[in-house]
Parts: C-alpha cells; sequence; structure tokens
C-alpha cells in the first residue's frame, strides 16, 4: 500500500474491477485514450487484460480517497511499447481533476517504482492535445524526450530517471 496526504493506493484486486470499470465506460476519462469502451464484451476482455498484466508482474494501484475510501481512479507500471523501458500511466474519474490528487498519486508511484522497484527510469506517453496530462507530468518532474506519431495522434513521451 502507497499512501499520500490524501489518497491510498493499493494493488488492484479483482473486487476492484467494477469501479475500475468506471474508468473505461467513461468518454471524457477516454477523450485521449481511444474513446469511452461501450461494449461489455470488450469492457470484459480490457479487465481481463489489466488482471493478466498483473499476473505478469506489472503493478495497477487502485487510488481511494484516505478518508471515506472513494474510488478515484487507477495508476499503472506496465512495460512500454519498446519492450525496454516500464510506463507509469494513469487515469482519474474527473470528478477528481484539478484538485492535486493526480499530482500526489503520480509523484509516490514514480517514487515506488524508482526506489522501491530500483527502476532505472520511467517513461509516460500522452497525446500533445493532452495539455492537462502533459502539465502534470512535467509538475512531477518528468522531461519531453520526443514526440511520435501512434494511435492516430500526436503522442509525447516523457521520461525521468533515478538519482544515483
Amino acid at each position: 500500500m502507497i499512501e499520500t496526504n490524501r489518497c491510498r493506493l493499493t494493488e488492484i484486486e479483482q473486487f476492484d474491477l467494477d469501479e475500475v470499470a468506471q474508468l473505461y465506460v467513461n468518454p471524457q476519462v477516454r477523450m485521449y485514450l481511444g474513446g469511452a469502451i461501450d461494449e461489455e464484451h470488450l469492457l470484459q476482455m480490457k479487465l481481463l487484460e489489466v488482471m493478466k498484466r498483473v499476473e505478469q508482474g506489472a503493478h495497477y494501484f487502485v487510488i481511494r480517497t484516505i478518508d471515506h475510501q472513494e474510488f478515484m481512479g487507477l495508476v499503472s507500471l506496465d512495460p512500454y511499447h519498446d519492450g525496454i523501458h516500464t510506463e507509469i500511466s494513469y487515469e482519474f474519474l474527473p470528478q477528481w481533476w484539478g484538485a492535486g490528487y493526480a499530482t500526489e498519486a503520480i509523484e509516490r508511484v514514480i517514487d515506488y517504482g524508482l526506489y522501491a522497484l530500483e527502476l532505472p527510469s520511467l517513461v509516460a506517453e500522452t497525446q500533445t492535445a493532452n495539455k492537462a496530462s502533459c502539465m502534470l507530468l512535467e509538475r512531477v518532474g518528468m522531461t519531453l524526450q520526443h514526440q511520435l506519431h501512434r494511435f492516430g495522434a500526436e503522442q509525447a513521451v516523457y521520461r525521468i530517471e533515478r538519482d544515483r
């Protein structure tokens, strides 16, 4: 378990999937992630994929408020597309946007990845059109490495390295 001043992050469990599904069906959350998943079959496949990745060693953390244990979102450390790096990614429900919760959670997961897991670096990829996500990644200390075209849009790839 990882805690911030206002959030509790726990490794995802099967019983969390109903709440996690809220992220995948929400058009605001999925605006820069390929759109909301509106077919039950595809949603179930996505949730099974998450649990399979966890079994293979990825880390998916469910984020809840400390006080009332309200579901807020998900953050993960997962193999990146290049097969070399580890990617940090995140999704929060819209009611939690703009209040600093993501910054708290992402900072702690970065520390966990770099220092507890002893990863040499982490990357993050987001659409350049997702200005809020780009600003968040810069706020937590990640730097823009390059841009590329993937998934039909321009993407920005950020990186942070462990202090030696």
